[in-house]
Order: C-alpha cells, then structure tokens, then sequence
C-alpha cells in the first residue's frame, strides 16, 4: 500500500518507517529541508533504540522516501497520516493548528477517495474539524470527492517505540465507514498475524482512549509518589509497598515507581488538554487536577530536601548530576525533572557537572552553559562535586563502582531521585544517601 505520513518528528517517523518495513511504500512529509535533507541521508534527529538502522535500510530499499511536498506525496497515496506535533496552549488546551493546516493541504490536492488518519493527539471532536476543514477546501475548488476521517492514537513508549510499533498490545481504531475500516485492517493485518490486536470503535471513542490511557498512567505515578510522602514520614519503605500491591494481578508493577514525577512529551501535555476538556465541559477535573499537582509538587519536594541538607546554602556548591533525559533510552528533555531540579539550585548559586549517555547535546540546547559543565564520562563529572544527583535511571547508573565514586566526590553525598540503590548499603559505605520515600 502506499502511504503518505505528515510530520517527522516522533510519531510520524516511527509510524512511517515500521510501516515501510513492512513493504508498503511509505512517503514522509515535513515542512523543513534540512530535516528532509538529512533524513534522506538516513540521519535522524531523534535517538530511539533500532530506529536509525530501520531507516536506513527502508531509503535503501525505496520504500521510505523524504519530500517537504504533500501535493507530491499524495499523488500516488490513498491513505494519509497526520502525525504533527498539537503543544499545549497557555490553558492547558491542545494547539491544533498544524493539524488542521495539514487538513486544509490535503483539501486542496485530493483528487479522489483518501483516509485522513489523525495519529496526533488530539482532543475529543478533532476528527469533525479536520473533516469540515478537508471539505471547505473542496467546496472552495467546486470539487465532490469522498473521504473518511479515521482515529488512529498511538501508544508509543520511548526507547521501545519499535517495538511497541510492530508488536503492540492493542491497535484502536475510530471510525464509523465501512470502506475505511477495510482498508485499514488490510493496513494492519500483518501486525496481527498471531491474533488480531485491533479495537474498533467510533471516532470520539478513540480520541478519548488515548487521553484515558496516558492519564490513567500519569495517576499511577502520582497515587505512587504521593505515598511515597506518607512513607517517609510514617517510617516506611515505598519500594517495599510498591512490591506488596504490586504483586495483587488486579493492580500490577508497571507505572509504580516512586521518584521525581513524570515529564516527557505526552504525560504532561495529554493530562492538561483533558483537565481541559473537564472544565469547558463544566466538570470538575478532581483526581486529573491532583494528579497534576502531586507531580509538580515532587520535583519541588525533591528540592527542597537538597536545601535542607544543606541548610539552604547551596550556592558555589557544585553538584554532579547523572542523567537529564525526562527517561532513559530517549535524548527527549521535554518536561525533564533535570529543567526545574538544575534551574532553581543554579538560580540559587549552585555549579554543575553533568552527564547522560545520549541526551548532552539536548540539555545543552535547552539548560544553557552558564554554571554547568558538560562530561562525556560519568565519573569525571563527579570529581570535585559536593553531591551526585540521580535524575534519570539510566541502566548504566544502577551498579557503580561505589568506592571510586566516593574517591571523586569532595564529600560522599548522594540524593537519589530514582531510588536506584539499597539505602543499607551505600550508608555502610559511607555515604550519606537521600531518596524518594524510604525510612
């Protein structure tokens, strides 16, 4: 099949190179050349596990191609994907701006039956404007052509999108035609060769599923971390209560993890735009508004924990700090812990001597040089520092040679926002060890 995808960025570049690789011909589309250029070189502005070598061999093989033209694009495609980024307004609101100027686009080219697919996240009722606005622009060249506009949300994980791509848990599918729905089961039929993942349902349903989906998530950090609290005051170990419900089938491990709260692209943005939707509604956003609040609240707890230890008097202090990625496997500072942990104690007169395996050149674009220091080596930025700060999980943090980490650090002081290390054993050390919700 041959598939036009708009936008470039996250979504839109995994979607359309696991689709190529799976022999449908696949035509990428982003208003900006040096982007395109690069991207026909096979190099990608994102880093995600897999990704760089699939595009790679699918430019070779030609059936992903890079043009900064819909009007090209769409000549020989039927099917295509609107995969553009819709940021938080100042309310808290999805900006659709792009997605539906991707809309009136496509509006002035179709030349005969199509399926617009929103993959963007996009609030309940999206797929009617992009409707209206497609048939505006028919209207405007006195054309009658048909087309279906379909919900397609997805549920990509960073550092394991391939994956989650081509072996998904489930594939949501709105739409209320019967052409549409057949052609995109045909679209996904050979990511459900062993059994069919894909949920039918009507458009506004699937445009909903996604804001409950990663809402449902962001509650689950939050209900974690707000424990975490009550643990540390009550003389509990969150990690242990973590274990305990986790291990009831009904609750589960995955998104109990107590810590700094959850930041990249989609958590943040998704949980706002749908306190949104609450409120323009004249409903309560109840638990979604506290959900937001415990969140916000643990990086600043996590702060103010640093200030007490220090009595307030961080400045010419120099921290070490590993990790800044909002998470590992993914360069994404959007909505990092490291932005607001780093920025207030640097306000506050503190130095810094940081490190992540993938994310430097990122946080540099968007942290700045003044008073941080930026190192290739995990160690070297220890050397001197009064403290490390442990932002990000990486999985190359979590066994550290302990002895050489107390050689270069000024004092032995670590706090420990992932809760990454036995508490027992780093104070046996000889360290002196700050975490998240453990006596």
């Amino acid at each position: 099949m041959n598939l036009t995808v708009i936008g470039t960025g996250y979504v839109g570049l995994v979607t359309g190179t696991c689709f190529a690789e799976m022999g449908n011909t696949v035509t990428c589309v982003d208003t900006d050349p040096a982007k395109v250029a690069n991207l026909k070189q096979g190099q990608i502005p994102i880093f995600e596990p897999g990704l760089d070598v699939l595009v790679k061999n699918n430019v070779k093989e030609g059936r992903l191609r890079f043009t900064t033209s819909l009007a090209e694009a769409m000549i020989d495609s039927r099917v295509y994907f609107i995969a553009v980024g819709t940021p938080s307004n100042g309310d808290g609101s999805a900006d659709l701006s792009q997605v539906l100027g991707v809309a009136g686009e496509i509006g002035q080219h179709l030349t005969e039956y199509g399926v617009v697919v929103d993959k963007s996240t996009v609030p309940v009722g999206t797929a009617e404007k992009v409707r209206a606005v497609i048939e505006s622009e028919l209207q405007k060249r006195g054309q009658n052509i048909a087309f279906d506009v379909v919900s397609n949300p997805e549920f990509l994980k960073e550092g394991a999108a391939i994956e989650d791509f081509m072996r998904p848990d489930r594939i949501i599918v709105g739409t209320e035609s019967d052409r549409a729905r057949d052609i995109m089961r045909q679209l996904y039929a050979p990511f459900n060769m062993n059994r069919d993942r894909t949920i039918y349902m009507g458009v506004r349903d699937a445009e909903m599923t996604k804001y409950a989906a990663n809402a449902m998530l962001a509650t689950r950090i939050s209900f974690v971390n707000e424990l975490s609290r009550l643990c540390e005051e009550v003389g509990a170990d969150i990690d242990q209560v973590r274990r305990g419900i986790g291990s009831d089938r009904r609750i589960g491990m995955p998104f109990l993890y107590a810590g700094l709260g959850y930041g990249g692209s989609c958590f943040p943005k998704d949980v706002k735009a749908l306190v949104h939707m609450f409120r323009q509604h004249g409903l309560p956003p109840q638990i979604l508004a506290a959900v937001e609040a415990v969140n916000t609240g643990q990086r600043r707890r996590f702060i103010d924990g640093i200030l007490r230890h220090y009595r307030n008097a961080v400045a010419g202090k120099t921290f070490a700090v590993w990790g800044l990625a909002f998470k590992p496997q993914t360069d994404d500072m959007r909505e990092a812990p490291a932005i607001d942990i780093i920025g207030t104690l640097r306000r506050k007169g503190a130095r810094f001597r940081v490190h992540d395996p993938v994310a430097m050149e990122t946080a540099a674009a968007v942290l700045g040089g003044r008073g941080i220091e930026y190192q290739a080596d995990a160690y070297e930025a220890l050397r001197g520092a009064d403290a490390l700060l442990l932002l990000t999980e990486w999985h190359q943090f979590r066994e550290p040679d302990f002895a050489r980490m107390r050689r270069l650090l000024k004092r032995p002081v670590v706090f420990d926002g992932r809760n990454q290390y036995d508490p027992a054993q780093l104070r046996k050390l000889g360290f002196t060890y700050r975490c998240v919700g453990r006596a």
